[in-house]
């Protein structure tokens, strides 16, 4: 069988496990979690009720979504991360803080887009700090791309916001381009312009960034 060309835009690391995550993971998961497949959701079904959907792709721990789904109540949030010790932390949180609408997908976000999510079913999809491969060799690894950003385009709704965040320049300067050139999607801030004070909550990645002295910038793209 010929090996598998796709270009990830992760590597799968093996971190350690908690006993705690691992523990989330057995018990939360039948509640919280979606298993992967290739027929499309029905939302409305998974979180019990209809609402607005936020997707966020690679949470990392799930502290930033979680604090966004305790601050909007009345939205649905849909994360997905491919590495498990993140699921577990943000599986034992959500159960700690008593809420009912996050739902969880532990699974690669192209693969997940491309064959659960339906047309015109996400009020946002967020993007915030993605691995910014900056050696140049390894820029073809980088997750913002014409295919990637249409799949986006399929799954919002009209008016729906695709949010990028980075801490790496280069990488904003690359998400600006493939978003300006992108068909059938808006800058929010005008054409060219990062957005300023971007409403979420600040990310481990991004308070690393920071202290490395990185600055951040965001892109707001709406579908018209």
């Amino acid at each position: 069988m010929p090996a598998d060309k796709t270009i990830r835009s992760f590597v799968l690391r093996q971190g350690r496990i908690t006993r705690g995550q691992q523990q989330a993971l057995e018990q939360w998961w039948p509640v919280y979690g979606i298993e992967y497949g290739h027929e499309k959701l029905d939302l409305d079904a998974e979180f019990n009720r209809t609402a607005p959907v936020i997707l966020e792709i690679g949470f990392g721990n799930g502290d930033s979504l979680l604090q966004q789904a305790v601050n909007h109540p009345k939205k649905n949030y849909l994360g997905i991360e491919v590495h498990r010790p993140g699921v577990g932390h943000l599986l034992r949180r959500v159960a700690e803080a008593g809420i009912s609408n996050v739902r969880v997908v532990n699974h690669d976000a192209i693969e997940v887009l491309k064959h659960q999510i339906p047309d015109n079913s996400l009020d946002c999809v967020q993007l915030f700090f993605p691995d910014p491969w900056h050696k140049k060799r390894h820029h073809k690894r980088r997750i913002v791309k014409s295919e990637f950003i249409q799949e986006i385009h399929r799954c919002l709704k009209n008016g729906g916001v695709f949010h990028l965040a980075t801490d790496w320049e280069d990488y904003a300067e690359h998400m600006m381009a493939e978003m300006e050139q992108a068909r059938g999607f808006v800058n929010a801030a005008g054409k060219g312009q990062y957005a300023v004070a971007a409403e979420r909550p600040s990310t481990k990645f991004e308070a690393r960034g920071r202290r490395l002295g990185h600055g951040v910038w965001d892109l707001l793209f709406r579908k018209n």
